[in-house]
């Protein structure tokens, strides 16, 4: 079973319910999840939309925190609203929420823009947690107990490697210090050496090719 990993946290309080639309071809998800995420006082949806097109349709209309989108969906999928989201000023966060088999789902939605990503095997409860870290500011991602390889990997110090694993379990820079028991600005000259080695520019990326080669 995949396990989530929490990447990053800019947890703000908050005051009122998350506003959430949802988007999935499948009209019994669309009522599971509008049941499931309005039982819990923390979010309000809003919204549900069939496709991509009309996902978009209510971004453009409505201002909510949170859109949980399929990732195979008519019209425009996953990847569509993602890329179309770019261009928005304000998008809400994405969570990506398939039943796909695809093992590069996770890692193309993060590279896309993606806040997180749940699988419909995964228990409900697994979605509400992801959604609950996504609106406190947390990137939530899946990865598998083998990963860890990149395809750089020969080229990687076992310094590089043990940063790249803590970056994937969402550690900062002080923390990454304190447990490798080095500086905070030696982890910034290792961080740019493994960027630049996997050909990325930050530790999402870094975390996405992680996902993608493990």
């Amino acid at each position: 079973m995949l396990t989530p990993v929490l990447l990053a946290s800019t947890d703000m309080p908050k005051t009122r319910p998350s506003e959430i639309v949802i988007a999935d071809k499948s009209p019994i998800v669309q009522n599971g999840l509008r049941v499931l995420l309005d039982e819990d006082p923390r979010f309000d949806v809003i919204a549900v939309a069939s496709d991509g097109e009309r996902f978009l349709e209510a971004v453009h209309r409505l201002s909510f925190d949170i859109g949980i989108i399929g990732w195979e969906m008519p019209y425009l999928d996953g990847a569509a609203v993602l890329e179309a989201l770019k261009t928005s000023d304000q998008p809400p966060r994405i969570i990506v929420y398939t039943g796909s088999q695809n093992r590069q789902i996770p890692s193309d939605a993060m590279a896309a823009g993606a806040a997180g990503f749940c699988h419909k095997s995964d228990p409900p409860e697994r979605l509400v947690d992801t959604v609950a870290a996504v609106a406190a500011g947390r990137m939530v991602f899946p990865f598998g107990a083998g990963a860890g390889g990149t395809a750089q990997g020969d080229s990687l110090t076992a310094r590089e490697r043990d940063l790249l694993a803590g970056l994937a379990d969402g550690q900062t820079n002080a923390q990454l210090a304190k447990s490798l028991d080095i500086s905070v600005n030696t982890v910034k000259f290792h961080l740019k050496n493994l960027y630049d080695k996997l050909q990325v520019s930050n530790r999402a990326q870094a975390v996405a090719r992680y996902l993608n080669d493990g």
